[in-house]
C-alpha cells in the first residue's frame, strides 16, 4: 500500500462491508508460539508489529526499553476486545507497566462494526492532540460500546470529550469525518495485515526485543505473564 487515495477508499469498502477484512473479526481462541510466518525468528525491531512502533499510543516506557513489551491489536467496537479491556489490561496496567516491567501498544484496527472505523479516526485525532485523552475516549467507547452505531459515534464522541477532556471536541471531529489521520490508520492496518492478524483482540508478546507468542480472543493475564515469564 502506498496510500493513495483509490487504494484507501478500495481498503475502507472492504472494511465497511461489515464482516471487514478478517471474516468475522473479534474472532480467534488461544495463543501459539508462531503462525507460520516466520514469528517466532522475529525480534521487535523486525517483526511487522514493530513497524512505527514509537509513534502509536503506548502506556509504561519507550517500546523496548523495558523487560516486556506488548502489542495489542484491538478495535473499539469489539466485543471480546472490552472485555480484554475490562478483565486483562487492568492487571497489565498495574502489574506490569506501573512497576516499570513492560510497555503497552495499543494498535486500532476497524474489523468489527461499522461504527468502529469512525471512532478509530476520532481516537488518532484525539491522540494528535493529548495521548492521555486517547486512554480516556478508547475506555469509554469499550465501557459503552452498546451505546454506538454509525449514525451516532462522533456525536457521542464529541459530547463526551467536551465534557470529560480539554481537547479541542469539534476538532477532533472534524479531523475523524475528513479523514485526516488516515495514514496513522493505514499504518495498524498494514501492520495487522503483515502480521496475519486474524480478529480481535491479538495481543503479540516479546521479552527483552524477542518475540515470544500471539494471542487472539480470550487473552487472559495468566497466559500474557506466563508467556512472558513475569
Amino acid at each position: 500500500m502506498n496510500g493513495s487515495v483509490p487504494e484507501r477508499l478500495t481498503r475502507r469498502g472492504a472494511l465497511g462491508a461489515g464482516l471487514s477484512l478478517f471474516g468475522a473479526g473479534c474472532l480467534g481462541t488461544g495463543g501459539g508460539a508462531g503462525n507460520g510466518n516466520g514469528d517466532e525468528a522475529r525480534s521487535l525491531s523486525t517483526h511487522p508489529v514493530g513497524a512505527d512502533l514509537a509513534a502509536q499510543p503506548r502506556l509504561g516506557p519507550d517500546p523496548g526499553s523495558a523487560t516486556a513489551t506488548i502489542v495489542a491489536f484491538e478495535d473499539p467496537s469489539c466485543p471480546r476486545c472490552a472485555t480484554f479491556e475490562r478483565n486483562t489490561v487492568p492487571k497489565i496496567r498495574s502489574e506490569l507497566v506501573d512497576p516499570g516491567e513492560a510497555t503497552f501498544v495499543a494498535r486500532t484496527i476497524p474489523v468489527v462494526y461499522p461504527w468502529g472505523e469512525p471512532a478509530i479516526y476520532a481516537l488518532e485525532a484525539t491522540f494528535a492532540r493529548d495521548a492521555d485523552a486517547f486512554w480516556t475516549l478508547a475506555a469509554h467507547y469499550f465501557d459503552r460500546q452498546d451505546a454506538f452505531g454509525p449514525d451516532n459515534v462522533l456525536d457521542r464522541t464529541e459530547a463526551f470529550l467536551d465534557a470529560e477532556t480539554d481537547v479541542d471536541a469539534a476538532g477532533v471531529v472534524a479531523d475523524a469525518e475528513s479523514e485526516a489521520h488516515a495514514d496513522a490508520v493505514e499504518t495498524d492496518l498494514d501492520a495487522s495485515e503483515a502480521a496475519d492478524v486474524s480478529g480481535t483482540p491479538t495481543v503479540f508478546l516479546f521479552r527483552d526485543g524477542e518475540y515470544r507468542t500471539r494471542a487472539t480472543g480470550s487473552v487472559s493475564f495468566e497466559f500474557v505473564t506466563g508467556a512472558l515469564e513475569l
